[in-house]
């Protein structure tokens, strides 16, 4: 995947802009930054959209800023020639698609049929745009295309707020989610940056779909593991003896032996494994690399490299 398009991924969000004074354009750019969002894709539909591009291309060349609807060769030059990282468009336009492809720019045009993806294939592009995704059949529509095109990701927008965005963020054939809410029209034109900010941060959380999913318990040998996990099924939670621990019900894990963390470990659900930590490598966690687990090429399992408490964390993919 190309290394833009892999970014984006694991930021999980593009904040889609329509932007109409281009000198606010910096100043919102650091509003969304600050909020954990380093991606902005400014859509051409005012007149100022090619110097905010600009803007933010030369005051803050470590965001994304890529170019939204794009509907013909003009407006990608205007693009490329702004400094756009990424093109987006809400459909599928071979002129638009071969002027990017040409010149190296990702490009991610809308579909929202299999003629349309496959049409994208045929020029070699395997993350496209579901556009627009709510009116386009949503997430069944997305299922059903998983099957018949297992390698395509998509970019869906179009109908996404924060009551709909986790059934979207836990599709394992959906690279980023595109939308607006975090960027309302108002707190831009009032350049409430702050809010701004706090709306992101909201955004980049929800996009985690983080939950508890259990607790471990370091016993000190099998024997002692057995007695525990009998405790426990005294208030319900059937035990389930595996080869290195016990479960109990869904929630507690007792292990057989010690295990990671001084207290034990904590089991987090998250929607996202590779999300996820790239989400919590900006607060100085990391990847434990000898615990990981994939399935299919995706991470499934991961430990953190730091305790919270004497608790040892690990993601584990919601299923």
């Amino acid at each position: 995947m190309n290394p833009v398009l892999e970014t984006i991924g694991k930021i999980g969000l593009v904040p889609v802009i329509k932007i109409d004074d281009a000198a606010k354009a910096l100043p919102l750019a650091r509003a969304l930054a600050a909020g954990g969002l380093p991606c902005a894709e400014v859509t051409f539909r005012t007149e100022a959209a090619a110097d905010a591009i600009a803007e933010i291309a030369r005051g803050m060349p470590e965001t994304l800023v890529g170019a939204g609807t794009v509907i013909n060769v003009e407006l990608a030059r205007r693009a490329a020639d702004a400094g756009a990282r990424f093109v987006v468009s809400p459909g599928f336009n071979p002129a638009v698609v071969d002027f990017c492809v040409e010149r190296g720019i990702p490009v991610v045009p809308g579909v929202n049929n299999p003629s349309g993806i496959e049409a994208a294939l045929e020029r070699g592009l395997e993350t496209l745009k579901f556009f627009p995704a709510e009116a386009s059949g949503g997430v069944a529509m997305l299922d059903a295309l998983a099957g018949p095109f297992a390698n395509v990701s998509f970019m869906p927008t179009g109908g996404i707020g924060p009551s709909n965005l986790g059934d979207y963020a836990r599709r394992r054939n959906v690279l980023a989610i595109g939308g607006s809410w975090m960027v309302p029209a108002d707190l831009v034109a009032a350049a409430d940056w702050d809010a701004v900010s706090a709306l992101c941060r909201q955004a980049v959380l929800a996009v985690q779909g983080f939950s508890f999913a259990h607790v471990g318990i370091n016993a000190p040998d099998g024997a002692a593991a057995s007695e525990a996990a009998g405790l426990f099924s005294l208030l319900g939670l059937a035990p389930k003896e595996g080869v290195s621990s016990i479960f109990c019900g869904t929630p507690v894990e007792v292990m057989k032996s010690p295990f990671r963390g001084a207290m034990g470990h904590i089991g987090f659900s998250c929607w996202n494994v590779e999300r996820s930590l790239a989400y919590l490598a900006n607060f100085g966690f990391s990847s434990v690399i000898e615990t990981e687990k994939r399935e299919g090429g995706r991470l499934t399992v991961a430990y953190l490299d730091r305790e919270i408490a004497g608790f040892a964390c690990h993601l584990v993919r919601a299923k």
